[in-house]
């Protein structure tokens, strides 16, 4: 395994390889990241790891500062999975000018981007300059973040990027929270709380299987999420993967949660196909 800053040195590396497999991280690597990368392992001839915190998807009171790093973990655990190339670059290296950003025009005002003006922006702008770096055969993205893989879904669409964009599964712990670089936040008392989220979306699963109208689904997610010490930033019901809103025509509906502890924003989801 490499580790690589330049991004000339980079692309030198990976002229020789005809198959690519493309796993963008912000580091503090979890088994999510590690199924992620395994299967980019299996897919492609060789596979490349980047590591950035990138401070543009970041609002004015978020975590940036104090999210988690740890270089040297990460890539025990890299080596661990197959991983050829590890990307490590700076600030300076990813926006050398800062001259030019995406900017998102659909699907930013739901969800996450609801409460985070400007994040999407910053998540498709760095995306973009790492696509463009590491110029991929497949790039690879949990569903965890489901409202961030549907932009960059639309991103590659849009500007007819030559990447193939590989949805992967959420991996969970074994009491249902969903694997997150941020659960390291989170005080005894609110990681017995967390499971929470996912109880409440299987109950949802449930209801949309019996027929329950989407809107009653919504609110009774609601109910079941009021923890104590907690905020619940949304429960949120939208079309899969335009964002738009659920209508009669909607084959899949994302319901989307997120809570607000004292020190961790936690998100979880459910895709439900009608008919499946």
């Amino acid at each position: 395994m490499k580790v690589i800053q330049d991004i000339d040195e980079l692309r030198q590396e990976l002229a020789a390889y005809d198959s690519i497999g493309f796993v963008p991280t912000m580091g503090f690597l979890h088994e999510g990241h590690g199924s992620l990368l395994e299967r980019a392992r299996r897919e492609n001839e060789i596979v490349v790891l980047s590591i950035f915190v990138n401070p543009t998807q970041f609002g004015p009171n978020e975590d940036l500062e104090r999210y988690p790093r740890d270089e040297q973990r990460d890539q025990q655990l890299a080596r661990a999975a197959g991983v050829d190339y590890v990307f490590y670059p700076t600030n300076e290296t990813m926006y050398p000018l800062d001259m030019a950003r995406v900017m998102v025009r659909t699907g930013d005002d739901v969800l996450c981007g609801a409460s985070r003006p400007g994040h999407f922006d910053g998540v498709l702008t760095v995306v973009s300059k790492l696509l463009n770096i590491v110029r991929p055969t497949r790039a690879y993205f949990g569903l965890k973040d489901a409202q961030q893989l549907a932009l960059i879904e639309g991103y590659v669409a849009d500007y007819f990027v030559p990447v193939e964009i590989k949805r992967c599964p959420i991996i969970r712990e074994a009491d249902g929270l969903a694997k997150s670089s941020r659960n390291v936040y989170l005080s005894e008392q609110e990681r017995s709380q967390a499971p929470r989220l996912q109880q409440a979306l299987q109950q949802a699963n449930a209801l949309l299987e019996a027929g329950t109208a989407v809107e009653e689904v919504v609110e009774r997610t609601k109910d079941a999420l009021h923890l104590e010490g907690t905020a619940l930033d949304y429960v949120e019901a939208v079309d899969y993967p335009t964002l738009g809103p659920v209508t009669a025509e909607t084959k899949t509906i994302l319901l989307a949660v997120a809570v607000q502890f004292e020190s961790a924003r936690l998100i979880d989801n459910l895709l439900y196909t009608r008919g499946a």
